[in-house]
């Protein structure tokens, strides 16, 4: 079999330095608008929830896109010069504590600071890390890491909870509200590694940085520093509205949208029936983003060493296929959103979407193994960038069947007075998950490819098969949440 066609390249056009700048300015602005008006029918506190949690996923996965490749690169190229082994070792420990701190950052807020209180705290400190690691010393680097991670532990989990407390029960909007919210979360996501990865690899920006004394080899250092204004931008507009949110999230503990304070009462057994059930489908969650956290690690390397690096006869830089998967979200999440509407009572269950989910971020990984084999046969060859695409997209169709679904499950089933430490949970799967996703990026030098892809698929569909086979019991501990 020929694989040549796989890796065939035109040669490129030449891109205007700074042309990609813009659009990613005018995909934002869109993608912005298109949020705002899903914003419209629901508690207006979700407007600077969604804009705080946007800034501050613009500052991670701006800053996450760029990381790996930062560490590897040699000094000479402006980068740290460490080893891909150790440098996936680190990347997979800050990314599991970026997460894992999420479950002490909820317990905080439950007790202590309040919900809002404790996103504030928690935005301050990721700007810092932001700044330090900008900085450039190794010292501050590593300082950089634990500061944006123990930031992230306060205000991505307890943000979340306050998006749950502005709807009264069984209100229908509040699904519709996690989905409007995670839209904002992948506008940041989707338009930082644009804008940095811009600002951090393009050499004519470098170069004019260059001239003017602003830079070196490279634009690391910049791009590190932008995003720390990001989250900069999402802390003005979180300080200036607060009065959209009224009075949820001020006290430790919760409080209704009408300030009637949470009394902490002993669990019931119902309660702790719903409890077992975040605990179980952590398990599961984990093994989910244990694939798609892939994208920061081994599919970063795939594009950055295996793929051609142009499209349509442009030409792109591999940090930008990191923005691929919430291209895919923005434009798949109002199909999803409609379709949960239309199917009514046959609706699937949470666990059944867990499910769907497991299905296709394995896919995804199946789809890698044929162009792993052309260019492990020929070495020289750069495979198509539709191949990294069309894998981003089969994870965005896993994720939306996962991810918006188990925020609101999580809000559903866990006692208020409870809301943050099992948030909080419900991040440490997904630390968990980047920590092992890591690991892999470190050790994926020792495997085939094509091996590497394809046992990553069969993890997931034995999964998946396993989740079917404990749908039944898993839905009957729910007591009717759906």
């Amino acid at each position: 079999m020929n694989l040549l066609p796989l890796a065939l390249q035109a040669d490129p056009v030449t891109f205007g330095a700074f042309t990609p700048l813009l659009v990613a300015i005018a995909f934002w602005v869109g993608f912005v608008i298109w949020g705002l008006w899903g914003l419209r029918k629901h508690p207006k506190g979700l407007n600077p929830l969604f804009f705080t949690e946007m800034w501050e996923r613009f500052s991670y996965y701006g800053m996450r896109a760029l990381l790996l490749l930062y560490m590897t690169a040699p000094a000479s190229a402006g980068g740290l010069g460490l080893s891909l082994k150790f440098s996936g070792l680190l990347y997979g420990i800050y990314t599991f504590f970026v997460y894992a701190l999420s479950v002490p950052g909820g317990w905080i807020a439950d007790r202590f600071l309040g919900y809002r209180k404790a996103v504030l705290v928690g935005g301050v400190l990721i700007a810092l890390g932001e700044f330090a690691l900008a900085s450039g010393p190794l010292a501050l680097f590593y300082t950089g890491l634990a500061l944006i991670a123990i930031g992230t532990g306060l205000l991505k989990t307890n943000c979340t909870s306050i998006v749950g407390m502005l709807y009264e029960k069984n209100d229908p909007r509040q699904d519709g509200g996690y989905t409007i919210y995670y839209m904002g979360i992948n506008i940041g996501a989707l338009i930082a590694p644009l804008i940095l990865g811009f600002m951090a690899q393009d050499p004519v920006f470098v170069a004019a940085l260059g001239k003017i004394g602003l830079a070196s080899a490279n634009g690391w250092r910049w791009a590190f520093g932008f995003a720390g204004l990001a989250m900069v931008a999402g802390l003005i507009q979180y300080i200036l509205r607060q009065g959209s949110l009224g009075n949820v999230g001020i006290q430790p503990g919760g409080v209704s949208e009408h300030g009637v304070q949470i009394i902490h009462e002993p669990l019931t057994q119902e309660e702790r029936s719903r409890m077992w059930v975040v605990v179980i489908l952590v398990f599961f969650i984990m093994i989910f983003f244990f694939v798609f956290e892939q994208a920061g690690t081994t599919l970063n390397l795939f594009a950055d060493e295996h793929t051609r690096l142009s499209l349509l006869g442009i030409t792109i830089r591999s940090t930008w296929f990191q923005s691929v998967n919430s291209f895919w979200l923005l434009f798949l999440a109002p199909i999803f959103s409609w379709l949960w509407i239309v199917l009514k009572e046959k609706e699937p269950s949470s666990p059944i979407k867990f499910t769907l989910g497991l299905f296709f971020v394995g896919a995804g990984m199946l789809l890698l193994v044929l162009p792993s084999l052309a260019y492990t046969a020929n070495p020289i060859l750069k495979v198509s960038p539709y191949w990294l695409i069309g894998t981003y997209g089969l994870h965005t169709i896993g994720e939306l069947c996962l991810s918006p679904v188990g925020l609101s499950t999580v809000s559903k089933l866990a006692p208020a007075r409870y809301s943050g430490v099992m948030m909080g949970v419900f991040f440490l799967a997904i630390g968990m998950g980047n920590m092992l996703a890591g690991l892999a990026g470190g050790f994926s030098g020792s495997l085939k490819p094509a091996t590497l892809f394809g046992g990553l698929f069969a993890i997931t569909t034995v999964m998946a098969l396993v989740l079917v086979a404990l749908t039944p019991r898993i839905k009957r501990m729910m007591g009717g949440v759906h």
